[in-house]
C-alpha cells in the first residue's frame, strides 16, 4: 500500500487485488472530495472518477450491510447485503471509504475477527497513502495555479507599454486633416507595435515552457543602442535617455535583438516608474577587454536612474519573481524577464551595490555583461546568420 507510485496503482491494489485476495467479487473506492463535500467514486475498469452527488446518476456500488471500525465488524441499521463499508481514516480525517461486496459461501458475518483486524490494519496503511497522493495531486495542480498567474503578470506587465503605443497612435488618426503620408507614418508604427506584441506573447511562452530558445544575429553594438535609446524615449513618454556609448563603430556582437530590447526597456520602465513618472536615465556602454584569467572580451552596459534607489530589504531578492517596490500596480516580473533573457545569451545582469561613483545619478544602477559571441557570416544577404 504505502509503495504504490500512483494512485491508479493505489486504486488497483483496492479494487482488484485485494478483493481477489478475500475472493470478493464486487470493490469500489469511494475519494472524499474536500473541496465539493462529497465523494467521488472510483471502480474497477472505470477510466475516470464519478462524483457522487444528488444530481448524479447512481453508481454502481456494493451492497453494504456491515462498517468495519478500528478492526471490529459492526452491523448497519437498515443495511442490506453482506458487503462492507470500510472508513479510510488519515491525519487529516476521512480520506475516503472502500466499498467491498459480498464473499462466496454461506457466512454469518464477512470476515473473521482476525480478518477483521488485519483488514483494520491495511485500511490505516491505505489512507496514509491514499493522503500522500491526494496531498500530491493538489500541490501539482496548486502550482500550474501559480503559473498561470505568472504568465498573466508576465502577460500584463509586457503589454502595457506596447498597448499605450498603438492607443497614443490610434488617437492621432482620429484627428481630422491628416496629410496621407501622416496616416501612413502612423499606420506603420501601429503594425510595428502588434508585431511585437505577437513576438512578446511567443517568448513568454517560451519563458513559461522553461524554453531558452535564443534567435542571435550580427548586430553593431552602438548602432543598435543607439536605435534602442530612442525606441525607449518613444515609447515612455517623460523619460529622457542620456547616452554615454563609448564603443567603436565597427564592434558588433551576436544577439537576439528583440530581447535585449526587452531588456533595457523594462530597466528604464521601472525607472521612469520610481521616478514619477519622468526623468533622466543614464545609458553607458563600455568594451571590457580579455583578462589574464583567459576571460574573453565582453561588452558591459549600464543603465542609471535619478530616483531614490532600491530599498535595502528587497536587494537580496531583487530578481526573483513577484518582488517590487515603490511601483504603484507594479508586478514584479519586470526584472525577473530581464533576467532570464541575460542569462539566455550567457551574460549576468547586477544591481551594482552603493555608493555610485563620484559624479554618477544617485538612483538605482544596473550593469549587463555580455560576451561577445561572433555569429559566423552566411552566403544569406546581408550577411547575416539566424542561430539558436
Amino acid at each position: 500500500m504505502l509503495e504504490a507510485a500512483t494512485l491508479d496503482a493505489l486504486a488497483h491494489l483496492l479494487t482488484d487485488a485485494l478483493p481477489e485476495a478475500l475472493g470478493i467479487e464486487k470493490a469500489a473506492l469511494l475519494l472524499w472530495n474536500r473541496k465539493l463535500d462529497s465523494f467521488e467514486a472510483l471502480t474497477p475498469g472505470e477510466a475516470h472518477l464519478a462524483a457522487l452527488r444528488p444530481d448524479s446518476p447512481p453508481a454502481a456500488l456494493p451492497e453494504a450491510g456491515f462498517l468495519l471500525s478500528e478492526g471490529t465488524l459492526l452491523p448497519t441499521r437498515g443495511g442490506s447485503g453482506e458487503g462492507v463499508l470500510v472508513p479510510l481514516m488519515a491525519r487529516s480525517g476521512l480520506v475516503g471509504t472502500l466499498a467491498l461486496g459480498a464473499r462466496g459461501g454461506r457466512r454469518r458475518l464477512p470476515f473473521r475477527a482476525t480478518e477483521a483486524r488485519l483488514l483494520g490494519v491495511l485500511a490505516g496503511r491505505a489512507a496514509l497513502a491514499l493522503e500522500n497522493h491526494l496531498y500530491q495531486k493538489e500541490l501539482i495542480s496548486s502550482e500550474r495555479m501559480a503559473a498561470l498567474g505568472a504568465m498573466a503578470g508576465m502577460l500584463a506587465h509586457d503589454f502595457r507599454n506596447p498597448m499605450t503605443v498603438v492607443r497614443g497612435h490610434a488617437e492621432l488618426l482620429l484627428q481630422e486633416g491628416l496629410s496621407p503620408d501622416a496616416v501612413r507614418e502612423q499606420a506603420t508604427l501601429i503594425m510595428k507595435m502588434v508585431d511585437r506584441l505577437d513576438r512578446m506573447t511567443g517568448e513568454i511562452l517560451d519563458y513559461a515552457r522553461a524554453g531558452r530558445l535564443v534567435v542571435r544575429r550580427r548586430l553593431a553594438l552602438r548602432q543598435f543602442l543607439a536605435d534602442l535609446a530612442d525606441e525607449v524615449e518613444r515609447e515612455l513618454p517623460g523619460l529622457t535617455m542620456v547616452r554615454a556609448i563609448d564603443l567603436d563603430e565597427a564592434l558588433a556582437a551576436a544577439l537576439d535583438e528583440d530581447k535585449m530590447r526587452r531588456v533595457v526597456g523594462n530597466l528604464a520602465s521601472n525607472a521612469r516608474d520610481v521616478m514619477g513618472g519622468r526623468g533622466r536615465v543614464h545609458l553607458g556602454a563600455r568594451l571590457l577587454p580579455a583578462g589574464p584569467d583567459d576571460a574573453p572580451e565582453r561588452v558591459v552596459i549600464e543603465l542609471a536612474d535619478e530616483g531614490p534607489g532600491v530599498p535595502a530589504e528587497i536587494r537580496a531578492t531583487l530578481f526573483e519573481p513577484f518582488v517590487t517596490a515603490r511601483k504603484k500596480g507594479g508586478t514584479g516580473l519586470g526584472l525577473a524577464v530581464a533576467r532570464r533573457f541575460v542569462e539566455d545569451h550567457g551574460g549576468v545582469i547586477d544591481l551594482v551595490p552603493d555608493p555610485p561613483p563620484p559624479g554618477a545619478p544617485s538612483g538605482a544602477r544596473f550593469r549587463i555583461t555580455l560576451p561577445l559571441v561572433e555569429a559566423r557570416p552566411a552566403a544569406a544577404p546581408g550577411g547575416v546568420k539566424m542561430e539558436t
